[in-house]
């Protein structure tokens, strides 16, 4: 926790007094409470699964696609905080799938639903295929999963959205905005909290879990060097969804509060840090093709080759928020938490066009990127996306 603390520039975890001030009751609710935890196995899943399992719940289900991540997750918590006398089970399934849908049949009796699956990256709009399964994921298997929850009488749903749902500039964050409208609308039937995110540091698929795969494989270390971030470690993102989930009240979504001048960092600084803690020199190097060919001899002296750039793709935010100007706030209930205050407003018309809309495109089997970015301007008049025509995947 330390070495990620000092990578991301801070020197304390962030929740620690809010955590220590609410645990007698966390504990309390947790051990007498039921959970079922979606998207278990990515990284904030498994923060949120460790967070729930060491507080004894009285049931704890998890749900994943990913089997490996699974058996990991398992491997992890037997490791660290042995076993529990409550129902600890986990399920490699699709929760769009009708086995998921048996699975909730065969029992769907949970006081508190946790969903943290998504699709996270804003490389995902790159084509319009991966920009569907983003919808289906983020928006229709949220509202899927928060009926089913209504039907079998939860107490609570809490999921997770992101900062860039506040004013969106990419899709993946124009998608989860277009989420917290349609967990608005189900908030008149069941209790929803929800929670907006800083960058969890080396979480799987980030850029600074790519810092490790490059160094495992000998390989150039490339970020930019004009994109400063807010960090959260993965244990402060599990406590940030659980204290979300069990005190948040209807429609709030909470965050963490951050401060622009103590921990905002850019990942090429991250970098530089991060290879000192190695032991390496960071060598800058003008090109891919000087980084890839230095790799091969520069480690031996000490040394290693990075590539430092601007940011030119499509979606990147220039700064980062987690709330809008028009966003009603309370920074006084918690001591690191702020929290958005929503009252149920939302537009039952368009959510049903949007729905009427990518349902008949599914079934057609045919759309364009062009396609979805008019109908998420429909949801977003104010959308700002940003399309530059270059994406992360042509990036080394």
């Amino acid at each position: 926790m330390n070495k990620t603390l000092n990578l991301i520039g801070r020197t304390k975890e962030l929740f620690t007094e809010d955590i220590s001030n609410n645990n007698n009751e966390l504990e309390k609710i947790v051990s007498n409470s039921t959970f079922l935890v979606l998207g278990g196995a990515g990284s904030i899943g498994q923060a949120v699964t460790k967070e729930i399992f060491k507080r004894s719940p009285k049931k704890l289900h998890v749900v994943d696609i990913s089997e490996n991540n699974m058996v990991e997750l398992v491997r992890d918590i037997r490791s660290s905080f042995g076993y529990i006398d409550g129902d600890f089970q986990t399920f490699a399934l699709d929760i769009g799938s009708f086995e998921y849908d048996a699975f909730i049949k065969s029992d769907g009796k949970y006081d508190y639903v946790l969903n943290l699956s998504a699709l996270k990256h804003v490389r995902s709009e790159k084509d319009p295929f991966t920009l569907m399964r983003m919808i289906e994921t983020n928006v229709f298997n949220t509202d899927k999963t928060l009926l089913q929850s209504i039907e079998n009488k939860s107490k609570k749903y809490f999921c997770v959205s992101t900062d860039k749902a506040a004013n969106p500039v990419n899709m993946m964050g124009a998608s989860k905005r277009i989420m917290e409208m349609f967990v608005n609308r189900r908030s008149e039937q069941i209790n929803v909290s929800m929670a907006r995110f800083a960058n969890v540091a080396f979480s799987d698929g980030s850029l600074l879990h790519g810092f490790d795969q490059r160094i495992k494989k000998q390989q150039p270390i490339v970020a930019p060097n004009d994109i400063k971030r807010y960090f959260v470690t993965p244990q402060e993102s599990g406590e940030l969804c659980l204290m979300s989930c069990i005190f948040g009240e209807n429609r709030d979504i909470f965050f963490p509060k951050l401060s622009e001048n103590l921990h905002l960092i850019t990942f090429a600084d991250i970098a530089v840090k991060y290879l000192k803690d190695l032991g390496y020199e960071p060598y800058l190097c003008k090109d891919e093709e000087e980084a890839r060919v230095l790799v091969k001899t520069l480690p031996k002296e000490g040394k290693w080759p990075c590539l430092f750039t601007s940011s030119d793709t499509t979606g990147e935010k220039d700064f980062e928020e987690f709330f809008t100007d028009s966003e009603v706030l309370d920074m006084n209930r918690f001591e690191n938490l702020g929290v958005i205050k929503n009252e149920a407003i939302y537009d039952e018309a368009k959510l049903n066009h949007f729905e009427t809309i990518i349902k008949k495109y599914k079934q057609k089997l045919s759309w364009t990127k062009e396609d979805i970015v008019k109908e998420f301007f429909t949801m977003i008049p104010d959308f700002g996306h940003k399309e530059t025509g270059k994406y992360l995947d042509g990036k080394m």
